[in-house]
């Protein structure tokens, strides 16, 4: 018998997209921090399921490249729409944009974020604040304004928001992104509650590991590499994600696939949470030869305690 390791062979990622093409056909979508990493394969898919599509970021250069990108790989319309999400001005002109050149979105994905990985002591006040005005503030900006349009033109929609898997139970040296997210995910089953009348859904996608090359998010949170191997190591199926699999469980999510989905958290870890909450789940990485020795010592020391 082989030794008990993770083989990510195990788990192929499947890059195409699992629903019918066509499925977003004449719908408007809307993701935030579309120009890199998991919003951008999020638009991406949605824009090849024949949604048109709308990314905004603060980067208009990134944005416009990434719109060309995305709209000759997918053959839908993409459209780039530069503004901070914590500005509720620039979110009013940057809907006001799409809704003029594209139709109201009913299709929303709140990926924006920031993250510091810092001992909290450290942060200054307007560090703390600055996490929380992008992920907390971003979300509320977005989700309100498209929110009130859509109810006044008596239009059901979907979002979704992009979380991570330390709001459960929180995370040392991230805690302006734990405390945030943790608030938009209250935000998204309070509206579930409250907008389900009007035909609203609201769901989040809680992410484990995610290896995205054009993000830099890993190279700006972990640069020595350490984390990543660290972080591999409490992963049972031995890869990170990829974003592929984050945009297929969102385009699920949002479509009316999921239309008895709402109020809900989906986790995309493999396997990182329950891991890190079991006592002896560190065991995997004990060799056969091990288990052997160990073995051998337990059954020596039964018999000494039976003479």
């Amino acid at each position: 018998m082989a030794d008990s390791k993770p083989h990510s062979k195990y788990f192929p990622i499947k890059k195409s997209p699992m629903l019918p093409k066509g499925t977003f056909s004449g719908r408007t979508a809307f993701v935030t921090g579309g120009g890199t990493g998991l919003g951008k394969g999020m638009a991406l898919m949605l824009g090849s399921l024949g949604a048109s599509v709308a990314i905004m970021g603060r980067r208009q250069n990134v944005l416009e490249k990434t719109a060309k990108e995305l709209e000759t790989q997918s053959g839908s319309k993409v459209i780039a729409c530069s503004g901070d999400v914590r500005d509720p001005v620039a979110v009013k002109e940057a809907i006001d944009k799409i809704e003029k050149e594209l139709g109201l979105p009913t299709l929303i994905v709140n990926n924006a974020a920031g993250n510091f990985i810092s001992p909290t002591e450290r942060l200054s006040p307007n560090a703390f604040k600055t996490i929380i005005d992008i992920v907390l503030g971003g979300t509320v900006n977005i989700t309100t304004d498209i929110g009130k349009r859509l109810i006044a033109a008596q239009k059901g929609a979907s979002f979704l928001s992009i979380t991570t898997t330390y709001c459960y139970r929180g995370s040392g040296f991230v805690v302006p992104s734990a405390s945030a997210k943790a608030g938009v995910e209250n935000m998204m089953r309070s509206l579930a509650s409250e907008w389900g009348r009007y035909g609203i859904r609201l769901n989040c996608i809680a992410p484990g590991p995610i290896w995205a090359e054009d993000s830099g998010a890993w190279s700006r949170l972990d640069p020595t590499g350490k984390f990543k191997q660290r972080a591999l190591e409490q992963l049972p199926v031995g890869r990170c994600g990829d974003p592929h699999e984050i945009a297929n469980l969102a385009t699920y999510i949002l479509s009316d696939y999921a239309s008895f989905m709402t109020g809900e958290t989906v986790l995309l870890d493999g396997g990182e949470l329950c891991f890190g909450a079991g006592e002896f789940n560190s065991l995997v990485h004990v060799t056969n030869k091990q288990w052997d020795q160990m073995e051998k010592m337990i059954r020596d020391t039964n018999k000494k305690s039976k003479k």
